[in-house]
């Protein structure tokens, strides 16, 4: 009891005797032949339908216009397929009939068509009924091959989704029809535009251009692959200057105006000289007449669509276009299909209404060139064909069809209508396929998923899309003896993404490319970068140098690589990083060499003291520097500054830098230990103050002395050593070098070491300058001042410096103030002594040192006038005056004198014995 709606197929009549009228329904059909199994064919014969201007309009599906050979040669592809097939064992006596319909290229007139391939089998009224459930359901056809245009096959997709009838399309190619839920029965046997554009993208890529127009039609088709390009040309940095969009239809009234505006933009964009267009081919025809009137020479990028288009590459003055490079299908062999072209002269025609529209074609156009001839098949509509056919003998042009084939489509064509023939033979293992209910579209369908078909000796199956995954090839339109060929440059491997060059030659072709540009800016060489300017678009840059320490090693990089490694550097507009110059005050430098001369010259200075004082050990000089033991320390302390300054130079180690500062530290201290010791004896031995010569002898304690001022500065160095111990360091404040030095570790510690040397050298000053009126042959005391006066300037101006001055050379600083402070001692302490060694020796003996000192005794002694002391009553301070009446030398050695010793009793008018003041003497002497 199941209700059910009949739809039946109009049938519009147009009154003539001629083929084009339709008494019923199956003068809709353009091409049929009987079998067990019918096979549907939607394809695009004609370009347009034509549209009456009466108004109102009616629901009259029109004639049409634009005749297209190349797909009259696709349904003469599916004929011949089908007709080999059926003289063939694959289907074991079953027959497979076909019924071909012509879009023109338009959805309603498909729909027509696609509503009588649903209509049930052997149904007198062509009815389709609806019903809930069509898992029994037996339609016109099995299955459909077709359609031409994917705006066609969306549509036709939808309807046969009904009843889930396979439809295979030759090429149809756009991506959306990959979607198995949308469009569930719908294969294809070419890849879908996604690999199109992925392919047109790498091949601009692989060119050097980035800045491309686009010209599609705006129907489902075009706007599909457009989107489908933006995205694989977004992926890789392609942009896309302009997008034009031309309407799908020629009868558009604007289609003109639209040409035009796409042309204007294209001449009007200098900096593209490449430009991609998806359109049909009576689109690329209109455009490229107009472009060939403006004189564009541009490098065009065709689509699948008319990239292999005879009519259009035969077009007069085409080469002026410049270059078109397109995919085209992937082919296979064709040579039978060309057999049957040349047979298909002398075969009926009656139930093919194409191949008889095609022989009124030949005779109405067969007085034109070859050219003009392929215009009139073009231009001429249905309508304008019946009144211009006159009846004569029929005219072939044997070499027209063969001329016009697109081999791609021809072999898609062939390929799906055997893709369908072996999926009908998976379902008639087990069946009278005769009978038209032996199986169902839907069951057929499933076949179809697993279908393996040999093509050239390979086996090729749809994928889970229902897309079969065939190479493109990559065509090239090229002149050759004055003509324009359409050659095949490479293949572009659909998997692995890459381009396969059969030889050099044609390599050489794909390379020729290159030479074009096509970019909104100009290369960024390696060392430069790009800087985005305002423009929306990526590809519109500025190219600045990679600033220091950055580099760039490619053309066209968006950013430069920053030298990871502080050991390299970069300068600007750099394409790689240099390793960094290692500096240090190396062994080799001028300035070293004569640091070390200095200090060489130092240690020689050091031993020559040495062997001097060696030699003249009894001499009095010697005696009264405190003994050759105190000089051998002082001049071996002075021998280790010196040799510490041999730790500043060369490559810093950690030995190094360890040593350098805790020898030096600990010898200097050393030798102003031993200098303050001198200092207080010998301020101890000629005071005549009581109360400093107490303090002074409680001080007096050589050994301990030395051994405390050095042990505590030791206990400073281990201290500094162990805590905060000088490394080595790498220096990077140089731009292009690594200045390897050693870092004290501790600022404090360093300081703290250099205190403690500062407030020795402090206390020795001073002791050095109160005994600083010695006897004038033997004033020690008064260069001990000097020396320290030197070691205080040299160190207070090397502070200062040293803070300010980095490099290689810092090192040199410090070198040069210890060489001067240890010159400047060493001179003061030892220098005045062999000068008396060796050029006044008659002042070195022991006679002439006793009288020196006996006279410079005396005349302290002799300053002083006994006076009265006086007890002030608010201070109780005691003064006492001393007095002498000795009036000459002789006299004071006579004994001749009276003395009062201050901090003695005062014995009045007393006259010191001649044995008394020679024992004066002696003790100062001993003392010293």
């Amino acid at each position: 009891n199941m209700q059910f709606v009949i739809f039946l197929i109009p049938c519009f009549v147009i009154s003539t005797d001629i083929a084009f009228s339709c008494q019923n329904a199956d003068d809709f059909v353009g091409a049929s032949s009987p079998g067990d199994i019918i096979i549907g064919g939607l394809f695009a014969v004609h370009s347009e339908m034509l549209h009456p201007e009466e108004d109102p309009i009616k629901p009259v599906i029109q004639n049409c216009a634009g005749f297209e050979i190349q797909v009259f040669l696709q349904t003469l592809a599916m004929i011949h397929a089908i007709e080999t097939i059926n003289n063939s064992t694959l289907l074991s006596g079953v027959t497979l009939g076909y019924e071909i319909y012509d879009t023109c290229a338009e959805v309603t007139k498909a729909m027509a068509s696609a509503l009588r391939f649903l209509s049930k089998f052997n149904s007198s009224e062509d009815a389709v009924e609806f019903k809930c459930n069509y898992s029994d359901y037996v339609p016109r056809v099995k299955a459909v091959t077709g359609a031409s245009y994917s705006e066609v096959s969306m549509a036709v997709s939808r309807l046969l989704a009904l009843q889930l009838i396979p439809q295979v399309s030759p090429a149809s190619s756009a991506e959306i029809l990959s979607d198995k839920i949308r469009f569930p029965s719908f294969f294809r046997t070419i890849p879908s535009d996604f690999h199109q554009t992925r392919a047109m993208t790498r091949l601009i890529c692989e060119s050097g251009w980035n800045w491309i127009g686009v010209i599609a039609t705006d129907d489902d088709n075009g706007r599909f692959a457009l989107e489908s390009f933006g995205v694989q040309a977004m992926a890789n940095n392609v942009c896309i200057a302009f997008k034009e969009m031309l309407p799908a239809y020629l009868s558009d009234s604007t289609f003109h105006t639209k040409v035009d505006r796409a042309i204007e933009k294209i001449v009007k964009e200098t900096r593209v000289n490449v430009i991609v267009v998806f359109m049909r081919q009576f689109h690329v025809l209109k455009l490229f007449r107009k472009a060939i009137e403006r004189h564009v020479k541009k490098i065009w990028i065709a689509s699948d669509n008319w990239s292999a288009a005879v009519k259009i590459s035969t077009i007069p003055n085409i080469r002026q276009l410049g270059t078109v490079v397109g995919f085209g299908f992937k082919s296979g062999d064709i040579s039978s299909f060309q057999e049957f072209l040349r047979n298909l002269r002398g075969k009926p025609s009656e139930n093919n209404k194409f191949l008889h529209e095609y022989i009124m074609l030949l005779s109405v156009c067969a007085h034109l060139e070859y050219h003009d001839f392929q215009n009139c098949i073009a231009n001429q509509s249905q309508d304008d064909l019946l009144e211009n056919y006159v009846r004569k003998p029929q005219i072939w042009r044997d070499d027209f069809l063969n001329a016009n084939i697109e081999p791609g489509f021809i072999h898609s064509t062939m390929l799906a209508v055997y893709a369908i023939a072996h999926a009908i033979k998976g379902q008639c293992k087990d069946r009278d396929c005769k009978d038209p209910s032996a199986f169902t579209p839907w069951e057929l369908l499933e076949g179809l998923k697993k279908v393996i078909v040999i093509d050239d000796d390979k086996e090729v199956k749809f994928d889970s899309n229902g897309d079969m995954s065939t190479s493109y090839d990559v065509l090239l339109w090229k002149e050759i003896d004055g003509h324009m060929e359409i050659t095949t440059m490479a293949e572009y491997d659909a998997k692995k993404g890459g381009f396969i060059f059969e030889d050099e030659e044609k390599k050489k072709d794909f390379l020729a490319l290159k030479k074009v540009q096509s970019t909104c800016s100009q290369h960024c060489k390696p060392g430069q970068v790009k800087k985005v300017t305002e423009s929306p678009h990526t590809c519109c840059y500025e190219c600045i140098y990679c600033p220091e320490n950055h580099y760039s090693n490619q053309t066209d990089m968006d950013y430069c690589y920053r030298c990871n490694n502080k050991s390299y550097w970069a300068p600007i507009n750099s394409t790689t990083c240099y390793r960094k110059t290692i500096y240090f005050l190396a062994w080799t430098d001028w300035f070293a060499i004569f640091l070390l001369l200095l200090s060489a010259f130092g240690v020689v200075l050091v031993l020559s003291i040495c062997i001097i004082f060696t030699k003249n050990l009894d001499t009095p000089v010697v005696k009264a520097s405190g003994g050759l033991t105190v000089c051998y320390i002082i001049l071996f302390s002075h021998f280790l500054i010196f040799l510490s300054t041999v730790f500043f130079i060369d490559v810093p180690t950690e030995f190094k830098c360890k040593t350098r500062q805790a020898l030096f530290g600990i010898s200097f201290t050393l030798c102003v230990s031993c200098i303050l010791i001198k200092s207080l004896k010998i301020l101890l031995a000629f005071s005549f103050d009581p109360k400093l010569q107490n303090f002074l002898k409680c001080m007096y304690k050589p050994i301990p002395t030395v051994v405390t001022c050095t042990g505590i500065q030791v206990v400073i160095c281990t201290f500094w050593l162990i805590f905060r111990t000088p490394f080595v360091n790498q220096n990077f404040s140089i731009p292009r070098a690594i200045i390897l030095e050693c870092n004290e570790g501790s600022i404090v510690a360093f300081g703290i070491m250099l205190g403690y040397i500062a407030a020795l050298a402090f206390i020795c000053f001073i002791f050095a300058f109160k005994g600083r009126k010695l006897p004038e042959n033997y004033n020690e005391a008064k260069f001990i001042t000097f020396g320290m006066l030197i070691y205080f300037i040299a160190w207070i101006v090397f502070i200062p410096v040293y803070a300010t001055t980095f490099g290689k050379y810092l090192p040199a600083v410090e070198i040069i103030v210890v060489l001067i402070s240890n010159y400047g001692i060493l001179c003061c302490t030892f220098l005045p002594k062999c000068y008396i060694i060796i050029y006044k020796q008659e002042t070195n003996t022991k006679s002439a040192f006793l009288k020196m000192v006996y006279t410079y005794s005396s005349k302290s002694a002799s300053s002083v006038a006994v006076s009265q002391v006086s007890l002030d009553s608010k201070s109780s301070s005691l003064r006492a005056t001393v007095t002498d009446s000795c009036k000459t030398e002789n006299d004071s050695v006579n004994g001749n004198c009276h003395f009062q010793v201050p901090g003695q009793p005062l014995i009045k008018g007393k006259v010191l014995p001649k044995n008394a003041a020679r024992t004066m003497v002696r003790k100062r002497v001993s003392s010293i």
